[in-house]
């Protein structure tokens, strides 16, 4: 009977209180421009700017793409936004936001005279950034609205953001498509028509300019610097 009057008797030890790191993420310098990062600092988040070579925010290893509705538009118009899908790819975790909902359709019945793009072609990019990239859409009113969804984020990942970024392996073809990409102006589709004529990264190298021409067109006065002394 004492050891049970002896439990309740005893003075209860004070827990120390858990150590709560405010969230903190990396935001690309271009970023300046827009409202959101203001907007999370007035949410209590830290905002560090960098140099990001992928995506426009970094949330521990989420990577966060932001595109504006009008952004969206022309950056699927000229091919741009698939370079930054593939680029997230190296990510385990991705997301793009589309903001501006409030003020700008994404499409209408009117999408096609006002913004000169299908209505339908637009679903179907987004079914191809959902289902050929697994990069998860999120659409936003606002600046205010992007930033309390990254500040969620944030406060579910609560660790430091990495710059290390977590490469998935590529194989052998991959591996000389991404080579061949490296040359300034050459995207994945010429880089695959360069690999699929001349099955090589020597013969390329060495094929005749004129018939590299041919094939690619203009793309192809870069290949005029291998010759070029430094």
């Amino acid at each position: 009977m004492t050891d049970v009057l002896d439990i309740f008797s005893k003075p209860k030890i004070k827990e120390k209180p858990k150590l709560i790191i405010n969230p903190k993420i990396l935001a690309d310098y271009r970023e300046k421009n827009s409202m959101v990062p203001s907007e999370l600092m007035h949410l209590g988040i830290e905002v560090e700017f960098k140099h990001l070579k992928v995506a426009d925010y970094l949330v521990g290893e989420v990577a966060i793409e932001r595109k504006t509705v009008s952004d969206f538009i022309s950056s699927m118009i000229n091919k741009r936004l698939i370079r930054q899908l593939e680029e997230l790819q190296q990510y385990q975790y991705k997301l793009l936001i589309i903001e501006g909902l409030e003020e700008q359709e994404l499409y209408n019945d009117k999408s096609e005279i006002e913004q000169g793009v299908n209505a339908n072609a637009i679903r179907g990019f987004l079914l191809t950034i959902l289902l050929r990239f697994k990069v998860p859409i999120i659409f936003s009113k606002n600046e205010e609205d992007t930033a309390r969804f990254i500040n969620l984020i944030a406060k579910k990942k609560r660790q430091e953001p990495s710059l290390n970024v977590k490469k998935k392996s590529l194989n052998k073809k991959e591996q000389l498509q991404y080579l061949i990409e490296g040359f300034p102006g050459i995207g994945p589709k010429t880089a695959q028509k360069l690999l699929k004529e001349f099955k090589t990264i020597r013969s390329i190298i060495n094929a005749p300019l004129e018939k590299v021409h041919k094939l690619i067109g203009k793309k192809s006065h870069i290949f005029k610097l291998i010759d070029e002394e430094y």
